[in-house]
């Protein structure tokens, strides 16, 4: 029960029946960040599905558009996508003309994926949608607070993600 259904109530108690998080639960960052984790992922997920994309195609034509051409194994390591899904997500922005393989003039063994025109194009409809669902998650902070904690999600990924 929410504060407000509390508040609905004649005698303003919460309802004990509803279930309850310990507060020692709530104030472990590390369950917030999973639980958040799991809501974040399932409305990116949900509204990408809407517009037929994914996850994986917005970062492979992210990279694409900001570092250039690479090979499955180069958008493998910018993306943290494993190379065995990488194929399947290149065959499917292959099939939607979002991007173009070509033979690598230093390996003729493999190919360099290209981002076209099209790819372009869907890229900037994936940000704006991006950006809305965004919105939709993080409504509640003002954009000075977004900005804070984007930065420390990310100090803390760097941080954990440096070799041992």
């Amino acid at each position: 029960m929410t504060r407000a259904e509390a508040a609905d109530r004649p005698d303003g108690a919460p309802d004990d029946d509803a279930p309850r998080t310990p507060d020692r639960l709530r104030r472990r960052t590390s369950r917030l960040l999973s639980q958040l984790t799991a809501r974040s992922d399932r409305l990116i997920n949900e509204g990408l599905a809407r517009v037929d994309a994914r996850k994986w195609h917005y970062a492979v034509l992210a990279s694409l558009q900001d570092f250039g051409p690479g090979s499955q194994a180069v958008l493998s390591r910018r993306t943290g996508i494993y190379r065995s899904d990488m194929v399947g997500v290149l065959n499917e922005l292959a099939e939607r003309d979002l991007v173009e393989r070509a033979p690598d003039p230093d390996d003729r063994r493999r190919n360099l994926i290209t981002i076209s025109a099209r790819g372009r194009r869907h890229l900037r409809r994936l940000d704006k949608i991006l950006d809305d669902l965004h919105d939709e998650l993080l409504e509640p902070l003002s954009p000075a607070e977004r900005d804070q904690l984007a930065r420390l999600l990310g100090r803390l990924l760097d941080h954990h993600s440096r070799p041992s």
